[in-house]
């Protein structure tokens, strides 16, 4: 979609707003992907105790996204309404995050508590720095290219740090641990946190919000919700969002368990995460492909492209071919990448699209991406921890069958189901009515 607006940003300011996702998924991707097999394998945790830990925490993020939310729209401050929070939120984020894997040597029950002090301000520290990247974007500019640029530069550096994480966790573990899991995994979280500090920093000195109407950026929360009932494309993006981490996450964290019990090898983690090196292949598309296309319309190209990878692995599984597997992953990575890369910019379109209607509430609007992001990751790591629960896993020890059934269960079945509601729900987008009113 061509338009005249002039740009705003420079490459500072863009590379600086990229790195602010490249910050919080330095110590996310640790969460969704290794905090489950922490808790069981390391921390010494139940499945049933940490599956009850994640469902408390999803039931208080219900609430954390919409206070972040709620709190950005309302801020006054002469850095604006989100950036500040890159401020005051950085050095408790980093601090939470380390103290999540401390492995203090309590009673069983002293554990536990630990896991929910540690874990719940984590993820209330998490929205804090993470929701207002999303909330910022349409504040930045308002030229529909550069919002499109500015949101692909935050993916491809989010899946960079992302596979970062998954590839070279396990190998700092061990190289900080010397075979002792509990230090290695301290040691690794210590150094992802402080480039995390670094990098959030360096968002909140370069970044700038330049767009705001004043008359209606401080609407009561009754005028806002009223707003909100009538924007059609929030509410399906706000569906697609929280069904695509829900898969994100069941993948990511049943990936360790498949390779550890059902093939035996978990040495091969590392090599297998590797091949999502292609969601920043479908990340850079996204420029190319949206200069002909709708945004919905590549989008659902992007959840297409995931579910023939997710098809394609359930082929390897099933087989038992692994060189079939890991081209399924580079596949389905390429997918994620389209559909992830688009978020952040379609929630902006919506964001606009409900300015349009009156009410500029980018706090609340985009508290639905955190909201969809922790739903998703709590409610993942529900399924698969209770389902490994009921089939009678054992941590450390040779799986029964039933066991062995969930891990495919939750490794090649679920995630397809899911793919599937999402592209069916993803239709429902309205993409035409914001153009209309946004003059994109």
């Amino acid at each position: 979609m061509k338009t005249t607006t002039r740009w705003s940003t420079r490459w500072p300011e863009r590379i600086s707003y990229g790195l602010s996702d490249a910050a919080d998924n330095l110590i996310f991707q640790m969460m969704t992907t290794y905090l489950l097999f922490f808790y069981t394998d390391v921390y010494g945790l139940s499945p049933s105790a940490a599956a009850i830990l994640f469902i408390v925490a999803r039931v208080a993020d219900v609430f954390e996204s919409f206070i972040i939310g709620l709190m950005i729209d309302h801020t006054h401050s002469r850095f604006g309404k989100s950036r500040p929070f890159f401020l005051w939120c950085a050095v408790p984020y980093v601090a939470f995050a380390i103290l999540t894997f401390v492995t203090p040597n309590f009673s069983y029950p002293g554990k536990v508590a630990w896991a929910y002090v540690t874990y719940l301000g984590l993820g209330f520290l998490y929205t804090a720095v993470n929701l207002p990247i999303t909330s910022i974007l349409p504040t930045m500019s308002q030229n529909t290219r550069e919002l499109t640029l500015l949101g692909v530069i935050r993916q491809f550096f989010g899946s960079s740090i992302q596979i970062v994480v998954a590839v070279f966790t396990l190998p700092l573990v061990a190289l900080f641990g010397h075979g002792d899991q509990q230090r290695g995994f301290l040691g690794t979280i210590i150094l992802f946190g402080i480039i995390s500090l670094i990098l959030i920093i360096n968002t909140f000195v370069h970044v700038r919000e330049r767009f705001a109407n004043p008359k209606i950026a401080h609407q009561p929360l009754k005028v806002v919700l009223s707003m909100l009932k009538h924007n059609q494309p929030w509410i399906v993006i706000s569906i697609v969002i929280f069904l695509y981490w829900l898969v994100t996450a069941i993948k990511n964290q049943t990936t360790i368990y498949y390779f550890k019990y059902t093939v035996g090898k978990v040495g091969m983690v590392p090599l297998v995460n590797s091949f999502t090196l292609a969601a920043l292949i479908g990340v850079l598309l996204i420029l190319r492909m949206t200069d002909v296309n709708s945004k919905k319309s590549v989008m659902l190209q992007g959840i297409l492209v995931a579910l023939v990878g997710q098809t394609v692995i359930a082929v390897g599984v099933y087989l038992n071919l692994m060189a079939v597997l890991f081209a399924g992953v580079f596949i389905n990575s390429i997918g994620n990448g389209i559909i992830i890369g688009l978020v952040s910019i379609m929630i902006a379109d919506t964001i606009r699209y409900g300015a349009s209607l009156g009410i500029q509430s980018e706090g609340i609007m985009a508290s639905t991406d955190d909201f969809g992001v922790n739903l998703g990751l709590g409610l993942g790591g529900l399924i698969t921890a209770g389902l490994f629960h009921v089939s009678g896993y054992v941590a450390n020890r040779p799986q029964n069958s039933e066991t062995l059934l969930m891990i495919n269960l939750n490794y090649v079945w679920l995630p397809l189901l899911i793919y599937g509601a999402m592209y069916l729900i993803l239709r429902l987008y309205d993409e035409e009515r914001i153009i209309k009113e946004i003059k994109g």
